[in-house]
Parts: C-alpha cells; structure tokens; sequence
C-alpha cells in the first residue's frame, strides 16, 4: 500500500467572507417608499431597452433598507427574460442584503402582473424565507409607471 507524503487533506479549509466597499453607509440611498425605489431602480436603466426588451434587476438592501447595490440578473427577449433565483441569491449573500426589492420592465407599457410575474414572486419570497432575506417588494416598470407587488398587497 502507498502512504500519502502530503497530509493537507486532512486540513479543513477556510473560507473568508469579507465585504468591501467604497461608499459609506451615510451616503447610500434610503429606501422608504415603492415610488423611491421605482426612481432609483429607472435611473439605472439603460432608456434604449425600456422599452425595447424585457429585463429582471434586484435592488439589494441593508438591515436598514440602505441600498447596497443594483444587480442585473437577466435579460431576455421582448416578451420574457429568464429569472435564475440561484444567481439572484448568490448576489444576494455575497452583497449581505437583508432584503431584496426586484424589479423587471415589460416593454408592452401595461404594468400588470403576468401570471408568470406572481409565479417568480412568489418562488423569490419562498427562496428568501428560507435565507432570512426579506423580499420587500416586486416592481413592474415602464418608461412612465410602475406597478408596485407590495402597495397593492399581492406579496
């Protein structure tokens, strides 16, 4: 039988979890209100694609709804875009967002929900339940309006 001369495998290795950023926590945005978030959210979109393809953004929050950060997580064809909710939460747990609000446009202008739109909704609140990140609220946007999950209470 051969003996292993190296017995690093028996050693655990280590994981570090660092976070680093550039802006203090006092001049981070402060979420309050579906309406600032619709605000901040449209300001980050790119106006070309609008109204043009369909997009799904994730607005990562602190403990004190502090935004930590604008994550694209997908972006589709006219009618769809692809929700992957283990990219979503990987961004999620790497920025150590306490809450999420998400987002996605529908290039048509009409902001109500698809049945597909609550489908999604609910599978992210379900993934969050379980992580302890809160899902706060889902905003459908165009170019002029937005639809707000939380304010019409379908959370």
């Amino acid at each position: 039988m051969k003996t292993l001369q190296n017995n690093s495998w028996k050693n655990v290795s280590e994981i570090d979890l660092i976070y680093k950023t550039k802006v203090k926590n006092s001049q981070r945005p402060h979420v309050t209100s579906s309406q600032y978030a619709y605000s901040l959210i449209k300001d980050c979109w790119e106006p070309g694609k609008i109204e043009f393809l369909e997009q799904f953004k994730v607005l990562l929050l602190n403990q004190s709804n502090k935004v930590l950060g604008i994550y694209e997580v997908s972006s589709g064809g006219i009618t769809s875009t692809v929700v992957d909710v283990r990219l979503l939460f990987a961004a999620a747990l790497k920025a150590g967002a306490a809450g999420l609000i998400i987002a996605h446009n529908h290039p048509s202008g009409n902001v109500l929900p698809s049945e597909p739109d609550k489908h999604i909704t609910k599978k992210i609140s379900m993934a969050g339940e379980v992580l302890d990140i809160k899902l706060l609220d889902h905003l459908i946007v165009t170019s002029e309006h937005y639809y707000s999950f939380a304010d019409q209470g379908a959370l």
